[in-house]
């Protein structure tokens, strides 16, 4: 068997236990509603505050990649997040991603600014849309039909979702993701640990 060189990796913030469940129940009401539509879920376990997606690292620049992550993490202060209600990008009448909003201090953008800006100095491509704080329930298929996208609307309507809780942010996360027949398996390999204990 060849030994990789090259790993998929991202950068993102975990979620806490109860989160997920709630989640979880979310993500079961949408799929209930939406069995006919071209939805593919994202397994629950799965779901994470994605700061900054990679693509493909190289192993011989993963040590340097580590250390400037931990370097720009390093210089920001531990806050919190709160996640509640749900919607859609670009809008939910014409739906690509299904989503549960995140609200959080400007901590959470700045210190998504200096990761994007490392990278960048590394190599990896910026992004082209603003960063929007999201967890992704669920991705709509292109082949999507108007019949699609109106009962995705309806649903996104009819469920309600209020504040699902609140995790304390502590350390920003590096991810390999591993591609198989199953869906994608996701392995931490780095933590890089904010400052201090969130205020409040």
């Amino acid at each position: 068997m060849a030994i990789t060189s090259v790993i998929r990796a991202f950068i993102a913030i975990d979620l806490t236990p109860e989160i997920r469940q709630h989640l979880e129940q979310v993500s079961a009401q949408l799929k209930e509603r939406l069995e006919s539509a071209p939805v593919r879920w994202v397994p629950v376990d799965n779901i994470h505050l994605t700061l900054k997606f990679l693509g493909d690292v190289s192993l011989a620049n993963l040590e340097i990649l580590k250390k400037m992550l931990q370097t720009e993490v390093a210089g920001h202060h531990a806050f919190e997040i709160s996640v509640g209600g749900v919607g859609a990008f670009p809008s939910p009448r014409h739906a690509r991603v299904i989503w549960v909003g995140v609200e959080a201090p400007p901590e959470l953008a700045a210190i998504q600014r200096g990761i994007e800006s490392s990278m960048a100095r590394l190599g990896y491509a910026r992004e082209d849309r603003p960063f929007t704080a999201h967890l992704t329930l669920g991705r709509v298929s292109r082949n999507a039909t108007s019949r699609d996208s109106h009962l995705i609307c309806d649903a996104l309507d009819a469920v309600k979702v209020g504040f699902l809780g609140v995790a304390n942010v502590i350390a920003v996360q590096l991810y390999r993701s591993d591609l198989k027949p199953s869906g994608a398996v996701y392995t931490r390999i780095f933590t890089a640990p904010l400052q201090g204990k969130p205020e409040g």
